[in-house]
C-alpha cells in the first residue's frame, strides 16, 4: 500500500464527494444532525490501486438512494432500542451489516478518562459505577459481537495505544477513523496485535470513534473481517455518518444508565444491610426493584430485634403522591419509604409486641406527615422460643405459612391500606408454629410476577411453596431462591418491586 498511515489518521480520509462538501460529524448541531447526515455526496471516488475487494454489503457501492434508505432505517432502529445494552448491540449489528463484517467490538472510555483527560460533562457519560462496568487498562469493559470471552481476553492483552482502537478514545488529536486492511501484512500493526489477530483469525479491522462535542469521547466501535479487505470509501462514509448520529444517543443512554444504577444503590441503602440471627430462627430476604421510570411505589422489608428477645418482621409498600399517582411519583415514594420504615422501627421497639398498635401509629404518622401517600403493610411479632406469631395487616397480601402438611395463607382480617380511611382499625391474628415451619412475608410484586392477575399469582405462590422439595421448604434461603427462579421468564409486574422475607423456626 502506498500510504502506510492508518486511514483517517490525518483527518483527510476520502469521502463521497469533494472535501469542502463533507461536514465534520462532530460539528453538526443536534437539532439538524439527521438532515446533515443524510446529505450524501453524489459520487464516489475511485479507490486506491491495490485495495482489496470490498466486502459484501446490502448497500451497493455508490448507490446514494440505497445509502439514504439504509441510514433512515437503521437510525430509526437505533432510536427505538430500549436501554443501554440494546443500544450497543444495535449499533454493532447495524455497522456489521453495512460493512459486511463478521465480528465487532465496542470499547467505552474508562471512568478516569481513558487515554487522555476528557473535557466537558465527563461525569455524566462515563457509565455507572459498580458491578457490570469495571474499568480496564485505559478503557471500559469491551462489548462484543460474535466474539467469546477468550477472544476478549486476548484482545485485552494488546496495549491500548497499539490496538484496533488506538487513539480513538483521546480527547484531543483523535483520528477520524482507523483502517487496517491487512493485519498480518501491514508493518505498522504492532507485533502483539498481529499475533492476537492471527490467533483469532482476524484479517482486517475498521474502527470509528463515538464522540460528541459536549461530552468528548464516549467509545470506539471496531468491526473485523476474517480476510484482508477494506470497505469502500462510500461505505466508510456511511458508517461515519451513522456513528455521528449514534454518539449523542449513546451519551444519553449512558447518562440514563448511570442514573438508574445510582437510584438502585440509593434505594438499596434505605433497606437493612443485614438481618439479625436470633436463636431458634433463621431469616432470608430478597429485594428486586422495579425501575424508577416504571414503578408507582417503593417496597420495604425489615427484621427488628426487640428488647424482650422477640423479633419484629415487616414488609410493606408505599404508593406515590395521592390518587392517580403514576411512575413520575416513584422517586418521591422511594424516599418516603425510607422515612416510613425508620418510623416503623421506632414504633416496633416501643410497642412491637402489639402489631395492631404499631400499624395504628404508622397510620397516624402517614396522615400527619405524609398526607398524600398511602401504604400497605404487614407486621408480625415472632417469639422464637415459644414459636408464637402475632401479626396484623393493612391492605397487604396475606403471609404464607409453610408446614410439613403443605402451605396455607395466614388470613389477616380484611382492612384498608394505611392513609385511605379516616380511621384505620383491624384485629390482630395469633397462631403457633412448629419446629421446621416457615413464615413467608412478601409484597404484591412477587404475586404479580407469578400469574396474570394478583389472585392467580397468589394461588401459584401457595402451590409452589407447598410443592417445593422438603429441603427447599425448610430452608428460607433456598425457598426464596426457588420462588425468585419461578419469576424468571414470567410476565413481570413492571410497576411493582419484588420483596420476600422468610423466617424458619428451628
Amino acid at each position: 500500500m502506498s500510504d502506510k498511515r492508518p486511514s483517517g489518521a490525518s483527518g483527510t480520509t476520502p469521502g463521497l464527494g469533494d472535501g469542502d462538501d463533507r461536514a465534520d460529524p462532530g460539528d453538526v448541531p443536534s437539532a439538524g444532525r439527521l438532515a446533515r447526515l443524510l446529505d450524501l455526496p453524489l459520487r464516489a471516488p475511485v479507490l486506491e490501486p491495490r485495495t482489496p475487494l470490498t466486502p459484501p454489503s446490502p448497500v451497493p457501492d455508490g448507490d446514494r438512494p440505497a445509502g439514504l434508505d439504509w441510514l433512515a432505517r437503521h437510525t430509526d432502529r437505533l432510536v427505538r432500542a430500549r436501554g443501554l445494552a440494546a443500544t450497543l448491540r444495535t449499533l454493532l449489528d447495524s455497522g456489521a451489516e453495512l460493512l459486511g463484517a463478521g465480528r465487532a467490538l465496542l470499547v467505552p472510555v474508562a471512568r478516569d478518562g481513558g487515554e487522555a483527560e476528557p473535557a466537558g460533562r465527563r461525569e455524566a457519560v462515563n457509565g455507572p459505577t459498580g458491578t457490570g462496568w469495571p474499568d480496564h487498562a485505559g478503557h471500559g469493559p469491551m462489548v462484543p459481537l460474535a466474539l467469546d470471552h477468550s477472544a476478549i481476553g486476548a484482545l485485552e492483552t494488546v496495549p491500548v495505544g497499539l490496538g484496533p482502537f488506538a487513539g480513538l478514545l483521546r480527547t484531543t488529536g483523535r483520528p477520524e477513523q482507523l483502517l487496517h486492511r491487512d493485519l498480518a501484512g501491514d508493518p505498522q500493526v504492532a507485533p502483539r496485535f498481529r499475533e492476537v489477530a492471527a490467533d483469532l483469525g482476524l484479517g482486517a479491522c475498521y474502527a470509528l470513534p463515538l464522540a460528541t462535542e459536549e461530552d468528548g469521547p464516549l467509545a470506539a466501535a471496531v468491526w473485523f473481517w476474517a480476510e484482508p479487505t477494506a470497505p469502500s470509501a462510500f461505505h466508510q462514509d456511511l458508517a461515519r455518518r451513522y456513528a455521528a448520529f449514534a454518539a449523542p444517543l449513546l451519551a444519553d443512554r449512558l447518562t440514563a444508565e448511570r442514573g438508574r444504577c445510582s437510584a438502585a444503590l440509593l434505594r438499596r441503602g434505605l433497606l437493612p444491610d443485614h438481618l439479625p440471627h436470633p436463636p431458634g430462627l433463621r431469616l432470608a430476604a430478597r429485594w428486586v426493584p422495579a425501575g424508577l421510570d416504571r414503578s408507582v411505589g417503593s417496597d420495604w422489608y425489615d427484621a427488628i430485634a426487640l428488647p424482650d428477645g422477640s423479633l419484629g418482621l415487616t414488609v410493606g409498600s408505599v404508593a406515590g403522591d395521592g390518587p392517580g399517582a403514576g411512575p413520575a411519583s416513584a422517586p418521591g415514594a422511594a424516599t418516603a419509604m425510607g422515612r416510613i420504615r425508620a418510623a416503623l422501627r421506632a414504633y416496633a421497639v416501643l410497642e412491637g409486641e402489639d402489631p395492631v398498635a404499631v400499624l395504628g401509629d404508622l397510620e397516624l404518622l402517614l396522615k400527619t406527615c405524609e398526607p398524600t401517600r398511602t401504604a400497605t403493610a404487614v407486621y408480625a411479632c415472632v417469639d422464637p422460643g415459644e414459636r408464637r406469631i402475632t401479626l396484623a395487616g393493612a391492605g397487604h397480601c396475606p403471609p404464607v405459612l409453610v408446614t410439613r402438611y403443605g402451605a396455607n395463607f395466614v388470613e389477616t382480617s380484611l382492612s384498608a391500606p394505611l392513609g385511605m380511611l379516616s380511621c384505620w382499625e383491624a384485629p390482630g391474628v395469633e397462631l403457633s408454629a412448629e419446629r421446621g415451619d416457615l413464615l413467608l412475608l412478601y409484597t404484591e410484586g412477587l404475586a404479580r410476577r407469578l400469574g396474570p392477575t394478583l389472585h392467580a399469582g397468589q394461588a401459584r405462590l401457595r402451590k409452589a411453596a407447598a410443592d417445593a422439595p422438603r429441603e427447599v421448604r425448610h430452608d428460607p434461603e433456598r425457598l426464596c431462591a426457588h420462588l425468585q427462579e419461578l419469576c424468571a421468564g414470567q410476565p413481570a409486574g413492571p410497576a411493582d418491586d419484588l420483596v420476600m422475607l422468610a423466617a424458619r423456626f428451628d
